[in-house]
C-alpha cells in the first residue's frame, strides 16, 4: 500500500502535498546556535518527495557533503542552516519526511501542551522534550500559518541533557548506515525507521 493509500485509508485525505514545518521553536535550540530565539515563527517547508510510507528506510544520500567533513567543519555547517539558507536542500532530501498516515484531533489531544516528545537512535533516547517547551503554541503556530500554508509543525526536541541536537555534540553524532531511529510524540503515535546510506 501506498503512503497515500495508507493516509485516505487511515485519514480520509490524501497524503500531503506540502509541509510546512518550523525552526527553532524551542528556546533552548536557539541558545546552543548562539542566537536570540525568533520573534516569530520561521517556517520551512518539506518536498511531498520527502515523504516516506511507516517504517520504509531513510536513505542517507551522497550529496549530504557534511558525512565526510571534520567534526569542526560538521559543526559549522547547520550555522547556514540555522540563519535560514540551507533549510530546504538539508531538510528535503527524498526520505527526510516522517508522517503516521493519520490525523488525531483536537477532542483528544485538546491544545496539545505537555505532549513528550522523544527521538531514539538505536533505542537510545536522544532528545526528550515537552510541546510545553514550545516557543509558539500550537495555535500560534496553525494562526501564522494558516493564510498561506497546509498547517504542519516539527517540532525540533530540545530538554536538559538529553536535548543537545547531535550536529552540536562533541563530537557530533548523526545516523549512520545500519542504525534505525524512532520517534514518538505522546498522545500521537511513534514510527521507527531503519537509515541506510544511498547505493
Amino acid at each position: 500500500m501506498t503512503i497515500r493509500e495508507l493516509w485516505r485509508e487511515r485519514s480520509g485525505i490524501d497524503a500531503p502535498r506540502k509541509m510546512v514545518c518550523v525552526g527553532l521553536n524551542y528556546r533552548d535550540h536557539a541558545a546552543e546556535q548562539g542566537r536570540d530565539a525568533p520573534a516569530e515563527p520561521l517556517l520551512f517547508a518539506k518536498l511531498a518527495s520527502a515523504l516516506i510510507e511507516p517504517g520504509e528506510a531513510i536513505v542517507l544520500p551522497p550529496e549530504d557533503d557534511r558525512r565526510r567533513l571534520s567534526g569542526r567543519q560538521r559543526r559549522q555547517c547547520p550555522d547556514a542552516a540555522a540563519h535560514g539558507r540551507q533549510w530546504l536542500s538539508a531538510k528535503s532530501f527524498d526520505t527526510f519526511c516522517l508522517l503516521l498516515p493519520a490525523l488525531v484531533g483536537a477532542e483528544e489531544l485538546g491544545d496539545a501542551s505537555g505532549l513528550r516528545v522523544m527521538q531514539r537512535p538505536n533505542r537510545e533516547t536522544l532528545q526528550d522534550a515537552s510541546t510545553d517547551d514550545f516557543l509558539f503554541d500550537v495555535s500560534t503556530l496553525i494562526a501564522h500559518m494558516s493564510a498561506a500554508f497546509a498547517r504542519a509543525g516539527r517540532p525540533d526536541p530540545q530538554r536538559h541533557a538529553l536535548g543537545r541536537r547531535g550536529i552540536y555534540r562533541d563530537p557530533p553524532l548523526s545516523l549512520q548506515d545500519g542504525d534505525t531511529v524512532e520517534i514518538e510524540i505522546e498522545g500521537i503515535g511513534a514510527l521507527m525507521h531503519p537509515v541506510v546510506a544511498a547505493r
